[in-house]
C-alpha cells in the first residue's frame, strides 16, 4: 500500500486529491497539512469525505511527511520548492501540483512569478507530468511537475497537429474559458457570486503565467518554439476548462483520423464524432480531456475544441494518474469515475 501524505489539503485541489485517493485501491492517505486548519478533522471541513477519511489536518512537522511513498504538494506557488528538497533526500517521491518545476528555464519562471526561486538545481530533474507525452519519463521520476489546467487543455488539443508538422506553428491562438474554482478556495472579490455570476470577462491578456509553460511544452513536442496567442476569460460556474483552439493547416489532412489515431489507447482522452461541440458537464468529477476537430468550409483553418475539469485532468487527477505511473499501477487507479451530470 502506497503511504500518501497531502500538504496544503484545505484548498480545491486538496479536498479533490482526497476524493479520488478514498477509493484508491493501492493508495493510503496517512497525512494531511494545513498550518492554519490543524487539529480539525478532515470530515469536518469536507463532510462529504464522512466514512472515507478518518484524519485531521497536522502541521507539517507534526505530519511525519519524510515516512510517506509520495508527497503530493497542493498548494500556492512557491511552497514546494523550499520543502521538496528534503523530502527527495529522504526517498520520498514528490508531485507539485503548483507551477515552482514546471517551466525549465529558472530565469523565465522567475520573471512570470516575481520570486527567486528557492531550488533551482531540481528544476533539472523535474519531469513534466503530461502522460500523453512524458508517461515513460514520469514512471522513473522522482519529482513531477503537474500541469496547470489551461495547459492540459490546449497542449493535448494542439498535440497531434504540432507533432504531426500539419499547421503553422508560429500562429496559434487558444481563447479558453474557466470556472470560478479556477481561482483557488480562497476569499477574493472577483469570485464572489455576486461579481463572478451573470458575467463573464476576459483577463491576463497582456501576459498570464500559464503562457511560458504551454509554449515550452508545443514547442518542445514539435521541435522549434510557437507562437502562440492566449486569451484566458472566467465563466459563471464552478468546474471546467473549454479551450477553442485555432491554427492554419499547412497540409491537407484526414483531421479526424489523425486525432483519432494520436489518441487510441489514451485512456482519459476521447477523440469524438466529427462534427461534435464537446461540453464541459461532459466531464464534470472525471480525469477525462474530450476533444473535437472541426475545418470549417474546408477551409484552412483548423479548430479544436478542447474540455477537461480543470480540479481533476486539469489537476489533482492528473496528479494521482501520475502517481500511478510513478509506482508501476493501472493508469485508471483511483480515476474510474463516471462523469457527474446533471
Amino acid at each position: 500500500m502506497i503511504k500518501v501524505g497531502i500538504v496544503g489539503g484545505t484548498g480545491y485541489t486538496g479536498v479533490e486529491l482526497l476524493r479520488l485517493l478514498a477509493k484508491h485501491p493501492q493508495a493510503r492517505v496517512t497525512a494531511v497539512t494545513s498550518r492554519k486548519d490543524a487539529g480539525i478533522r478532515v470530515d469536518e471541513m469536507f463532510p462529504s469525505l464522512r466514512g472515507r477519511i478518518d484524519l485531521a489536518f497536522t502541521t507539517p512537522d507534526e505530519a511525519r511527511l519524510q515516512d510517506c511513498d509520495v508527497v503530493f504538494f497542493a498548494t500556492p506557488n512557491g511552497i514546494a520548492m523550499q520543502e521538496a528538497t528534503a523530502l527527495l533526500d529522504a526517498g520520498v517521491r514528490v508531485i507539485d501540483l503548483a507551477a515552482d518545476f514546471r517551466i525549465k528555464d529558472v530565469y523565465e519562471w522567475e520573471k512570470w512569478y516575481g520570486v527567486k526561486h528557492a531550488a533551482p538545481h531540481l528544476v533539472a530533474d523535474a519531469v513534466y507530468g503530461l502522460p500523453e507525452v512524458n508517461r515513460e519519463a514520469i514512471r522513473s521520476a522522482r519529482l513531477v511537475a503537474n500541469p496547470g489546467c489551461y495547459p492540459t487543455a490546449v497542449q493535448l488539443g494542439f498535440l497531434p497537429l504540432i507533432e504531426a508538422g500539419m499547421v503553422d506553428a508560429g500562429s496559434l491562438i487558444a481563447d479558453c474559458k474557466s470556472g470560478v474554482s479556477g481561482a483557488g478556495r480562497k476569499g477574493e472579490i472577483g469570485a464572489l457570486l455576486a461579481e463572478a455570476g451573470d458575467s463573464f470577462k476576459a483577463y491576463g491578456v497582456a501576459g498570464h503565467r500559464h503562457l511560458p509553460e504551454i509554449r515550452q511544452g508545443l514547442s518542445h513536442i514539435g521541435g522549434k518554439q510557437v507562437g502562440l496567442t492566449f486569451v484566458p476569460h472566467l465563466t459563471p460556474m464552478i468546474r471546467g476548462i473549454h479551450a477553442t483552439l485555432y491554427a492554419r493547416l499547412t497540409k491537407d489532412v484526414d483531421l479526424q483520423q489523425l486525432f483519432e489515431r494520436r489518441y487510441a489507447g489514451e485512456g482519459f482522452v476521447d477523440v469524438l464524432p466529427s462534427g461534435s461541440h464537446p461540453e464541459t458537464r461532459s466531464v464534470r468529477g472525471a480525469n477525462l480531456c474530450r476533444i473535437a476537430v472541426h475545418r470549417p468550409q474546408g477551409g484552412d483553418t483548423v479548430v479544436v475544441l478542447s474540455v477537461i475539469d480543470n480540479l481533476v485532468k486539469g489537476a489533482a487527477g492528473q496528479a494521482v494518474q501520475n502517481m500511478n505511473l510513478m509506482f508501476g499501477l493501472p493508469e485508471t487507479d483511483g480515476l474510474d469515475v463516471v462523469p457527474l451530470l446533471p
